[in-house]
């Protein structure tokens, strides 16, 4: 199979301003399913006179053994980045003892409210929809 469309399960784009982030669930030929994340980006290498458009794009694939531990860190960095948890030190996470026990320092995470778990509720993120999947 190769990256053609009988691979492709599952595909999902979002358009933000020049880029377009691609999700796709893919199979490989044994069977086991993947994912490819792929941000493509419109730049100009022309001139303002002359232009000429092309698409940079880079690819992140993400196989099964690996989706809890992203789904975890991506969480935890969303919930940095919107200021609903507190910032911490990096974790190595090539260290599995390490990790771990850092992770059990960490601070709890805020409880949402109850207005706040119905919206959550009634929108089912990209990653949810990922983890019914598998």
């Amino acid at each position: 199979m190769g990256d053609t469309d009988k691979d492709l399960v599952y595909s999902e784009s979002i358009k933000a301003g020049k880029r377009i982030y691609y999700f796709d669930v893919k199979q490989s030929r044994n069977g086991d399913r993947y994912i490819a994340i792929t941000e493509s980006k419109k730049i100009n290498e022309g001139t303002m006179e002359n232009p000429r458009f092309v698409f940079e794009k880079h690819k992140l694939f993400l196989y099964k053994e690996d989706y809890e531990k992203f789904v975890d860190a991506l969480t935890r960095t969303l919930d940095v980045a919107k200021g609903n948890a507190p910032a911490v030190a990096p974790v190595e996470t090539s260290n599995e003892s390490t990790s771990s026990a850092v992770e059990n320092e960490a601070a709890p995470a805020p409880v949402a409210d109850a207005d706040e778990t119905d919206e959550k509720a009634e929108k089912k993120s990209f990653l949810d929809k990922v983890k019914d999947i598998f």
